[in-house]
């Protein structure tokens, strides 16, 4: 059985094939167009995808994909149904005019198939937040899991509350927009000066350089957020234009007036910036913590699965277990809308279809793969002088031990957000000043941005407070780095001690895991710094033709590409 499943217009297009419930290939698009966050339909990475399975689009059986809009037949059938102005719109005025007979507002997908000389194409339409939730358990370990989804806005809902049991997923309540933690954070965000809905992470690690218990964080719970006895809550609405109407800011005067004038976006962070960015995120932590205390009432369940873009904040992902009752975790490698390609395919295959599940997601190398020829041919092509290393593992950890900022290209490219081995930019934790110099030459980002430790497995214990949160294969939560290891890798500690880390295992990765143990046998640190490679505004690098650009419009030392490796000049 292979489906096709689909995100579409929601924050950052993707695709993903399934076949018998087994992940065979996925990228989001912007990676092909090169469009940063493209909403385009995911045209590009569906033919990669058949490319990958050496098949046809006659060959797909279903496709799925993370949007229901029947759900909105019921509220704006009646006024725009009868408004057709050309007969080919027949094609869907006959079946929206037709769904109000059948389409209730709790119904969580609507199917469609359509023939044609193409053959047919059975489409489920499944709604926003049961394709997170699905992107969540069904990629889980776990055989039951209490759920929680988060973000600014599915079709109604901004927060769902859900059961997971085998395979499939009862839904328990939601809580509608413009009542949305999600949006709560974007809203902040933009008036923070940054960009709604793209730079949350940016207030996320603003927040750590201010005390949270200050004037802010009271006005927060004073006069924004108010809990509710049934494991909810409301916003304050009066502060929000965007919620309303479709407005240039999402902010009101009131906000304004409240917190003091909005940050310009090249204006200087002050104190004041730091104090609201941490009041934000305390108050948010909270806000989740009162959904997930409810839900563990709800549920009786020890497991635990969050999704939702709200859940790419890995500051608060890395503290769920610390302050809920719940004893285990699972966050994906894709926990935003990038992921429900993922969540409508498995939510058709297991929930609807009832097939059994599979393996529980380990990696997230899902993306375009290249040979060594393929790569030298690239090359050449671009008459670029490189050299040829048999264990380009031990050469690349001796590159970056001497100092040597590296892009490091191997293997399939990494499905979501963050970069896990395969299309990185890596360099020496023990360098003090190599976070600046990565954020200032390389990236060309802001100097507050932490980066990433990544940490061998058998050695994340003897550098991180763990404690029950267990390994962190896709970088998905934050914990505090011990305070005698602090000095030994300040490039990859937080301003208030803490690193996102990533574990890496040889099972899953041997390339980047055995580059890491090449560093620890130089240096004796089992950490490496990892972050994405891509400039700032940029996809995260997929060819290599994309590598070569980046490589020389940065101040990347060198390029580490298959068993191939490319420098400007006289290495460190």
């Amino acid at each position: 059985m292979k489906i096709i499943g689909i995100n579409h217009e929601m924050h950052i297009s993707s695709a993903c094939l399934l076949e018998d419930g087994k992940i065979v290939a996925a990228a989001a698009e912007e990676r092909f167009t090169r469009e940063k966050l493209t909403r385009k339909f995911p045209l590009e990475t569906i033919k990669y995808c058949l490319k990958e399975a050496s098949i046809t689009t006659g060959q797909v059986d279903y496709i799925a994909t993370s949007w229901n809009p029947g759900i909105y037949f019921t509220k704006f059938n009646p006024i725009y149904s009868g408004q057709r102005r050309h007969m080919v719109e027949q094609l869907y005025s006959i079946p929206d005019n037709l769904m109000q007979l059948y389409v209730r507002p709790e119904v969580d997908y609507v199917f469609q198939e359509i023939s044609g000389s193409f053959g047919k194409i059975k489409t489920y339409y499944i709604t926003h937040h049961r394709t997170h939730a699905a992107n969540g358990f069904f990629l889980s370990p776990f055989s039951s899991a209490a759920i929680l989804t988060a973000d600014a806005q599915g079709e109604f809902e901004s927060t769902t509350f859900c059961h997971g049991k085998d395979n499939k997923i009862n839904f328990v309540k939601g809580i509608n927009y413009p009542h949305s933690l999600g949006a709560l954070y974007s809203t902040f965000t933009e008036y923070l000066g940054f960009m709604s809905n793209s730079d949350e992470w940016k207030v996320m690690a603003l927040a750590s350089y201010a005390d949270s218990n200050n004037r802010f964080y009271k006005l927060l719970k004073e006069e924004v957020v108010r809990f509710q006895v049934d494991g909810g809550f409301e916003l304050n609405l009066s502060y929000f234009k965007g919620f309303l109407h479709d407005q240039p800011s999402l902010y009101t005067e009131r906000l304004v007036e409240t917190f003091g004038s909005a940050r310009e976006r090249n204006e200087e962070l002050q104190e004041r910036h730091f104090e609201i960015a941490s009041a934000l995120q305390r108050i948010s932590e909270e806000a989740v913590v009162h959904l997930l205390n409810w839900l563990s009432q709800q549920t009786r369940e020890k497991n635990l699965v969050l999704s939702g873009g709200f859940f790419m904040n890995s500051v608060f992902n890395g503290r769920v277990l610390e302050l809920t009752p719940f004893d285990n975790l699972f966050v994906s490698s894709c926990p935003d809308d990038s992921g429900n390609c993922f969540g409508a395919a498995f939510y058709l295959y297991n929930h609807i279809l009832g097939e059994e599940r599979g393996t529980p997601m380990q990696h997230n190398y899902y993306g375009p793969q290249y040979t060594d020829s393929e790569i030298e041919e690239t090359l050449k092509g671009y008459n670029l002088n490189y050299t040829y290393e048999e264990n380009i593992s031990k050469k690349a950890a001796k590159l970056i031990s001497e100092g040597n900022i590296i892009g490091w290209f191997q293997g399939r490219m990494e499905f979501g957000q963050r970069a896990l081995g395969n299309r990185s930019i890596l360099a020496d934790p023990r360098n003090g000043d190599m976070k600046d110099k990565v954020n200032r030459a390389v990236k060309f980002r802001e100097s507050f941005r932490p980066f990433a430790p990544a940490v061998i497995k058998e050695k994340q214990e003897e550098y991180f407070e763990i404690g029950k949160g267990g390994d962190v294969p896709f970088m998905e939560k934050v914990y505090s780095v011990k305070p005698d290891k602090r000095n030994e890798i300040p490039a990859v500690v937080h301003v208030d001690g803490s690193g996102r880390i990533q574990t890496v295992t040889n099972e899953l990765n041997p390339e980047f895991y055995s580059l890491i143990e090449e560093f620890k046998k130089i240096t004796s640190i089992p950490i490496v710094l990892n972050t994405s490679f891509n400039l700032n505004g940029e996809p995260i690098v997929c060819s290599p033709g994309d590598a070569i650009k980046t490589f020389y419009t940065c101040g990347l030392d060198a390029l580490v590409i298959g068993n191939y490796i490319v420098h400007k000049g006289v290495l460190k």
